[in-house]
């Protein structure tokens, strides 16, 4: 498990800056899953590939409980057996540790899917 898989998000309201590419990058590296890709400094996304619909629903099942408990709420999108998620912290319009933070911890419940390269 990685130090970000044990924190806790933190409740965002705006106020504070997103984080820079040079801060994004440790952050990144320590997820140590190539297949998280940064977009403009402003998302972190993934896709997912499974069987299908149903293994689908299943692992967005659980991302969504870990985001409630999280109060942090990625962006998901569903196209039968591929899934592709979007972390941003929309109140500041960029990304935050809160969104590395969930990624570490969505890492943790993978049901054996194959990643994919977000399109």
């Amino acid at each position: 498990m990685t130090m970000l898989a044990e924190k806790k998000c933190v409740p965002c309201e705006g106020g504070v800056p997103p984080l820079t590419e040079s801060e994004i990058a440790p952050l990144l590296s320590e997820l140590s899953d190539p297949s998280w890709k940064i977009d403009g400094a402003k998302k972190l996304m993934k896709e997912w590939k499974f069987e299908d619909f149903k293994q689908s629903m299943h692992f967005v099942n659980a991302v969504a409980k870990i985001a409630e408990e999280e109060g942090h709420h990625p962006d998901i999108w569903i196209s039968y057996n591929i899934v592709r998620l979007e972390l941003s912290t929309h109140a500041i319009g960029g990304l935050s540790e809160n969104d590395f933070i969930l990624a570490a911890k969505i890492k943790g419940i993978n049901p054996g899917a194959s990643p994919r390269t977000p399109a």
